[in-house]
């Protein structure tokens, strides 16, 4: 794991955690003076995101820990751990939202001082937008699962704050229905999302094969090397930032094991070159002992 990938990792965990803590607190100043359900549901989202934020400072700091003897393969699934730890808390926010829109919408009330929650909301929204662009700047750089699962419930923020902010000119204007509807609305999408993180944590968490551009890719940069024939026998996933690339070389029966070993190396350092990072194990075999249907 190079020092790039851990330095714009902590610095996204922390940017992510100071944002949330200043939305936190601007929020709760204006649900007090609005009395807006969908101000509560914003507010009780920048609870959350502080919470999840936290588990992600924790868990990236030990997935950054290297291998030692009782974790051979490392400790990058701490990332993927986190992941389905924030989708618990991003639903647990969903359903208090919905049962609270529920509310309003039975019993409407009429919002008061909305040009303060307005501020706030137009605040909150520039905030998010900045702290997204951020984040997506480092998973493109980095590919952190944790980094990559907080972008994504900060990007269902935008429309939450989109809606609160709708609700909250609507309810200048009279329409206090509104305030429950589209609180009701962010909370099911807020639903969804949660369940989009979980299911992609939980296909790393269960080794799931790369994608197939990927392997594709893998299978190219294995071509490339004049002797040899082909792969086999593929298998490849990802924990954190690493991932993990296994195949059998096929390989000229004539050719000495030692020569076969180079060619091994070579091809090895071809990946690792264009996976930087990865973990990659390689059996050489020669061709004539392959069964048919086996060659890649």
């Amino acid at each position: 794991m190079n020092d790039q990938y851990k330095q714009l990792v902590k610095r996204a965990t922390l940017a992510s955690t100071f944002v949330a803590t200043l939305l936190i607190i601007s929020k709760l100043l204006a649900w007090v003076l609005t009395g807006s359900a969908s101000m509560l549901a914003s507010l009780t989202d920048s609870l959350m995101d502080v919470s999840a934020s936290l588990i992600n400072l924790f868990a990236v700091r030990y997935a950054m820990q290297p291998a030692d003897n009782e974790h051979r393969f490392g400790h990058g699934k701490a990332e993927s751990l986190a992941g389905i730890a924030q989708a618990g808390f991003i639903a647990g926010s969903a359903l208090l939202l919905i049962f609270n829109a529920a509310d309003r919408l039975i019993n409407p009330k009429v919002l008061t001082q909305t040009d303060v929650g307005i501020a706030v909301t137009i605040l909150a929204l520039v905030l998010t937008l900045a702290l997204i662009s951020y984040q997506g700047y480092v998973v493109k750089k980095t590919g952190s699962q944790a980094v990559k699962a907080d972008a994504l419930h900060y990007r269902s923020d935008v429309l939450l704050n989109l809606g609160v902010l709708l609700a909250l000119v609507a309810g200048a204007f009279g329409l206090i229905w509104a305030d429950g509807a589209l609180a009701l609305v962010i909370g099911v999408y807020i639903l969804v999302s949660a369940a989009n993180i979980a299911l992609e944590a939980g296909n790393t968490l269960l080794d799931r094969e790369l994608p197939e551009e990927e392997k594709a890719d893998i299978m190219r940069i294995v071509r490339e090397h004049p002797l040899v024939h082909g792969a086999h026998e593929v298998r490849t996933r990802q924990a954190g930032p690493t991932k993990f690339i296994q195949m059998h070389l096929e390989l000229p029966d004539d050719m000495s094991l030692k020569a076969a070993h180079e060619v091994a190396d070579q091809v090895e350092k071809a990946l690792e070159a264009a996976y930087p990072g990865a973990d990659v194990i390689i059996h050489q075999d020669p061709l004539s002992v392959l069964p048919k249907g086996s060659r890649a």
